[in-house]
């Protein structure tokens, strides 16, 4: 463009001094014939295209003219100052990248890496994970880099979810329930826990291949006393019609205050958060080892219920854990997978994560 301009403006300053050499008469009549010439040409061609060069010197010569002969100047005032809009536009726009912006390539790996260690864990447990340590990530960024290295995003999925309630007593409700374990030997074991509906905190009372009601009554009495040193106080118990849960068992929460509520027959979404933690200590934990005995089951569960209060993150707390809050968001920090450490837990068949500096 530059060596296009400077070209044309040498042409148009030797036309200048080789004018001004010639006499008046044949001066007039070139410029007579030259008009004639250019009014043809109009004639032809409705828009002329313009150069960039063209443009900067038809621009220079509009300075020259006097104000008489602006009329007979092709170029108009208000296309010139449209030229000068459009240099100053070019000269101040600077291209942006279309679309999101890119996941680094460590977070990818990331990403990865807990797909592929944890089977089971969905693209929302895995966001879960990340905002634990502390890299925000969209779940629909978690999902697309799934599906990109040929991962699936909900493996092994649980089913339709359940419509939340109690949300008003949440912080004051208490809710227990049995599952069984069977052994290696086909023994049968009956696990009882309670959780808290509002911080998901699960404590297990005990484990047992008898179930009877006076054994039932002393793992409440027990869980008193644990009540006693949490706030807020609780004020209801949720608990199904089980022929286990006698009524000595109930009026050990009575005499400290807490109303007992049994939820319809044949209902366990009335007992809907019980029956959540069911569900996820068997997909996570139990239905991935065998387990020979009573010793072995307690010292399984408490590895997990510790992991599960600890550290697990749950989408009802915004992934916090019911006693570990949620670490701030690190946006403009993007990990190395080299700063990825590993906690294993029951001989490695749940995985916790930090990182390191």
């Amino acid at each position: 463009m530059a060596l296009s301009f400077l070209y044309i403006a040498f042409v148009r300053i030797l036309q200048l001094f080789r004018l001004r050499r010639v006499d008046g008469t044949d001066l007039a009549i070139e410029v007579v014939i030259l008009r004639h010439e250019v009014a043809v040409l109009r004639r032809q061609v409705r828009r002329p295209a313009v150069r960039p060069a063209d443009r900067a010197l038809l621009s220079g010569f509009s300075r020259l003219l006097s104000r008489s002969r602006e009329a007979r100047f092709f170029v108009q005032p208000e296309t010139l100052l449209r030229w000068h809009r459009d240099l100053v536009r070019r000269r101040w726009t600077y291209p942006q990248p279309p679309g999101r912006p890119t996941v680094p390539a460590g977070t990818v790996q990331l990403v990865i890496t807990l797909a592929r260690e944890n089977p089971t864990w969905g693209y929302r447990r895995i966001q879960g994970e990340l905002t634990r340590l502390g890299i925000g990530l969209a779940p629909s960024s978690v999902w697309a880099i799934l599906k990109r290295h040929d991962i699936d995003p909900s493996p092994k999925r649980s089913g339709p979810t359940w419509a939340e309630f109690l949300q008003v007593q949440a912080a004051t409700t208490l809710a227990c329930d049995f599952f069984t374990v069977e052994t290696v030997l086909l023994r049968r074991l009956y696990v009882l826990f309670f959780i808290e509906l509002d911080t998901r905190w699960v404590y297990v009372a005990g484990i047992t291949a008898n179930p009877v009601g006076q054994w039932v009554t002393q793992q409440a009495r027990n869980l008193s006393l644990v009540l006693a040193e949490r706030t807020p106080l609780i004020r209801f118990l949720i608990r199904d019609r089980d022929a286990k849960f006698t009524t000595s068992f109930d009026e050990v929460f009575r005499s400290e205050g807490i109303g007992v509520i049994h939820t319809p027959v044949r209902a366990p979404r009335a007992n809907a958060f019980a029956e959540r933690f069911v569900g996820t200590v068997r997909r996570e934990c139990l239905d991935r080892m065998l387990i020979f005995h009573r010793r072995q089951l307690e010292k399984v569960l408490s590895e997990f219920v510790d992991h599960y209060n600890t550290h697990r993150p749950h989408r009802s707390l915004d992934h916090a854990s019911p006693l570990a809050p949620v670490p701030p968001l690190l946006h403009k920090i993007h990990p190395h997978p080299t700063q990825l450490r590993r906690t294993d837990k029951l001989a490695g068949l749940i995985h916790g994560y930090r990182l390191v500096a």
